[in-house]
């Protein structure tokens, strides 16, 4: 065919399919008048568009080879039997589309049967078309899925474009639908392929755009191809700005341009707005409306009444059509159908669990209908049942012998299985094997849905996908506002901060880490903000079976980020199935500040805290101030200062003086705005130990615990609370549940074994020391805690090389020093010890004269020992918290002036 015949046949084949059938007649009768091979052409390309769709098509032996080889025979261009192209041997045409030919062909190097598409010769002077297949050819061969169609190459020879593909014995679903009746089975089983299919190119960046019949292929085994990604709009790496931190570019189409077939497009679509997954979702929608209803939901005479419709009609409900279609799947199409896309389905996949969980019902409710147990899951259905053992009704209840799910067009009655067994007569063992199994699928699939409700959960670290490291405070502070929305629910068990964090930066497999962290459900986000819009992508996750229980995707303004973290909160207790009292609704829903500049600071606070060094803390305890004038009502913020100053002062960075006052003004400050904010509790309880006030302290402790079970930081210094007591076996319970909650956490872990050394059980403390050191030889704390425990055990060379290695890890404070000091006066080699002594004497540092007494009493020096605790005293030095429990201080116990100051201390009646 010579070019010029092409193009012309080309431009009215694209003109006849923008006008809807009832224009096509009269403007095919105009444009090829006189022309009826014209016209014979263009109305063949109509119907193998149709029939195939306008991409890659799968050819199926079943598609008549039409239109221009049958009117002309074999035309220029087109390849003839036996032809070679590349190492593929044509055996026939199959299909002609829009753009291209497609074949028959054997592969003659694996001896296999292909696909093959063709662009035509004369399009490849088309740049534009050129690219166009290509793209196509990209977006298919980039996927790897059971579902999606299997690109074997692409190519080119002489030069024509090509496309290898797997072949596909069966046919398109459109050809199935004109052909069969579906039943509801059969609908949910392709539906839930399709569903896969797109989940596995969403996640690849790929937006197919054109889901319709004519793109989904049935093959004779069941298996379901999604074809023809030439709509796909990839998400393609383009270089930034900053060359160290490449960002990801949507290749998007420009504003105004529709592509797609008219039926099946999303408003967004049919507006030339930007597209995202979500308009597959709404095409699917439109397939398995068709697929119910045998009818489209959206139609009319033109492409401009189908657009109308798609934008400003609702679709009538399926149950116009099919009046026993499931109640769950006339809510599932609807979703789908959703004009605004927020109020879609957020992502494929949950689509998808919704269309399986549907299908897994009805299977069940068959298997007991065909045994006449009663349907549980349809409490009030009525079904007339005749002596002869079948239902009367509109609607296909068992799908007889074959196992199918109900249909749901079909109105004959159909018997129950247990009449069919009574009928030919089958053995009593057979009746009973039959309701045996029945009744043990029963008991599991509902000891199944008893376990469903989820009691542990860690919440991985968000990934920031800004790819600006100064947004890694947002993703941050969203994983952490969560982690702390659900760990004040009684019965989850919430994993802690310090775990999940672990896994940042890593790609964590759901079960492994559910593994690692002692938990049922896990939970991942990505976080992406550009400008003022913020998209937010969470997903939940069975670990116990690799199953996605839930995912949503979040497409808010940045101000509206306070309320979206509730928001998720609160979804992921809904799809737990959480049984929350009034308290837990109204503490999950309540609002901790209005004021998302307020937050947004907190959030930061947060940041620098955890980036730790004094710096950032001090960095930190500005941003928690700034979060207060922002909003001076908000509780939260101020019970952070409090802590970060109360930590501030115990570790000598600010001043006692002036900021311990500050730490407990703040710390009342927040139970007075929210007496139910277990960190303000928590804040409380540190200042009243620091100051002495044991009771309440306990009381602060207990109260924060209560409100939230889940806070690992208080159940650790609760722990530290009662060995001050003297209370070993409760403080070493409470480490062990803080380990539950936290148990990647190394500080959590080293704390067991010193509180295992203060209720003086050293070799297990040591054995428990050791363990953390497999874990990481370079965590200095375990080396400190190991030496206190090997001095203690008179191990006195094994305690002084544990503080050196300490020492060599960058921890040389005069805590240690005095402890090294210690060892060795009590393994004897005292010059060491005085030499240390007198350093710490002429030191710049602050030099705890608690712990200075330690060193006195290993060199015998009684005197200067208690001289140095009343100096301790006088300080008000938080050390003296250890005096009934330090074993260095056991060689003063007997002097009543150490009873004395117990008591003054309030460690002793």
């Amino acid at each position: 065919m010579k070019p010029e015949r092409w193009q012309q046949l080309d431009k009215l084949f694209h003109s006849a399919l923008e006008r809807g059938p009832a224009e096509r007649t009269a403007f095919l009768d105009e444009a090829c008048a006189g022309d009826e091979s014209l016209r014979r052409q263009v109305e063949a390309l109509l119907a193998a568009h149709e029939e195939a769709g306008s991409f890659i098509e799968s050819p199926t032996l079943e598609v008549e080879t039409r239109g221009l080889a049958a009117d002309q025979g074999t035309t220029e261009g087109e390849l003839a039997t036996g032809e070679l192209i590349s190492h593929y041997r044509i055996i026939a045409l199959v299909g002609v589309g829009g753009m291209g030919q497609v074949y028959l062909a054997q592969d003659i190097t694996l001896g296999r049967k292909i696909a093959l598409k063709l662009l035509p010769c004369d399009f490849t002077r088309d740049v534009s078309r050129v690219r166009r297949f290509q793209q196509e050819a990209r977006a298919a061969s980039s996927l790897n899925h059971p579902n999606i169609l299997t690109v074997y190459e692409i190519g080119a020879e002489d030069g024509r474009q090509f496309i290898a593909t797997e072949f596909i014995d069966g046919q398109s679903l459109r050809q199935h639908m004109r052909r069969l009746e579906l039943q509801l089975s059969e609908v949910l089983a392709i539906s839930i392929q399709v569903a896969s299919a797109l989940a596995a190119a969403h996640e690849a960046g790929i937006v197919h755009r054109d889901i319709k019949p004519e793109n989904i292929m049935l093959r004779k085994d069941g298996v379901v191809k999604v074809l023809d990604f030439g709509l796909a709009k990839l998400i393609e790496e383009k270089p930034a700005l900053d060359t160290e931190a490449p960002t990801r570019a949507l290749a998007n189409t420009a504003a105004g341009v529709v592509m797609g077939t008219v039926n099946y497009m999303s408003p967004e679509q049919a507006r030339g707005t930007e597209i995202d997954p979500r308009a597959d979702i709404w095409s699917l929608g439109v397939v398995l409306y068709e697929m119910v209803a045998g009818r489209m939901p959206f139609s009319g005479d033109t492409t401009s009444d189908v657009i109308a419709g798609i934008l400003k009609t609702e679709p009538p409900l399926l149950n116009r059509y099919v009046p026993d279609v499931p109640a769950e799947l006339e809510r599932i199409v609807t979703k789908a159908l959703r004009k605004e896309k927020d109020e879609r389905y957020q992502v494929i996949k949950d689509l998808g669990l919704d269309l399986k969980s549907l299908k897994q019902r009805l299977e069940f409710e068959v298997a007991l209908e065909r045994t006449g147990q009663p349907d549980r899951h349809s409490e009030g259905k009525q079904a007339a049942t005749s002596g002869s053992g079948t239902i009367n009704g509109t609607t296909e209840i068992a799908a007889a012998q074959t196992g199918g799910v109900s249909g749901i067009r079909t109105t004959p009655s159909v018997q129950y299985m247990a009449g069919e067994i009574k009928r030919h007569k089958l053995g009593v063992a057979l009746i009973l094997a039959l309701l045996i199994t029945i009744a043990a699928a029963y008991r599991l699939y509902f000891a199944d849905r008893g376990k469903s409700e989820i009691d542990s959960i860690a919440v991985l670290p968000f990934v920031n996908e800004s790819n600006d490291l100064n947004l890694e405070y947002l993703s941050d502070g969203i994983t952490e506002s969560v982690i702390n929305n659900l760990s004040q629910l009684r019965q989850l068990k919430v994993i802690a901060r310090s775990s999940a964090f672990k896994y940042k930066g890593k790609q964590a497999d759901p079960q492994e880490a559910s593994k690692a962290l002692g938990v049922r459900a896990i939970v991942i986000g990505r976080v992406l903000q550009r400008g003022d819009s913020l998209q937010v992508s969470v997903e939940l996750v069975d670990a116990h079976n690799n199953t996605q229980l839930w995912g949503e995707q979040y497409n808010r303004k940045a101000t509206d980020l306070l309320a979206l973290q509730s928001e998720i909160s609160r979804e992921i207790t809904e799809k737990l199935r959480l049984r929350l009292s009034t308290g837990e609704q109204r503490q999950l829903a309540k609002p901790q500040t209005a004021d998302p500049a307020a937050y947004e600071f907190l959030l930061k606070g947060r940041f620098y805290w955890n980036k730790g060094g004094p710096e950032n803390q001090k960095k930190a305890a500005e941003c928690f101030n700034q979060a207060i004038a922002a909003d001076p009502n908000y509780a939260l913020a101020y019970a952070e200062l409090s802590n970060s100053y109360s930590f501030l002062v115990a570790a000598s960075i600010l001043d006692p003086k002036e900021f311990t006052p500050k730490a407990e003004a703040a710390a009342q400050k927040a139970l007075e705005l929210d007496e139910g904010l277990a960190n303000a509790h928590f804040a409380l309880a540190n200042l009243k130990t620091e100051a002495w006030d044991w009771a309440a302290a306990e009381r602060e402790y207990k109260r924060a615990i209560e409100l939230n079970p889940n806070l690992a930081e208080a159940r650790f210094w609760y722990c530290v609370y009662l060995t001050f007591r003297g209370r070993p076996e409760e403080a070493i319970a409470e480490i062990k549940r803080a380990k539950e909650l936290d148990p990647l956490s190394l500080f959590i872990s080293a704390q067991i074994g010193w509180a295992l050394f203060t209720a003086r059980q050293y070799h297990q403390a040591i054995e428990a020391l050791q363990k953390v050191l497999e874990l990481d030889r370079n965590f200095p704390d375990a080396h400190i805690y190991l030496g206190y425990s090997y001095a203690a055990n008179g191990q006195y060379a094994e305690a002084i090389a544990a503080y050196q290695e300490a020492i060599k890890l960058g921890v040389d404070d005069p805590s240690v020093q005095i402890s090294l000091g210690a060892a060795y006066a009590q393994a004897g080699e005292r010059g060491k010890a005085q030499a240390i002594l007198k350093r710490l004497q002429r030191s710049d540092q602050y030099v705890s004269p608690g712990e200075l007494a330690k060193l006195h009493a290993a060199l015998g020096e009684r005197e200067q020992a208690f001289a140095s605790l009343e100096k301790a005293y006088a300080m008000h030095d938080l050390q003296l918290g250890f005096l009934g429990v330090d074993p260095e201080y056991d060689s003063l116990r007997s002097d009543p002036r150490f009873t004395a100051l117990m008591r003054r201390v309030g460690l002793a009646p």
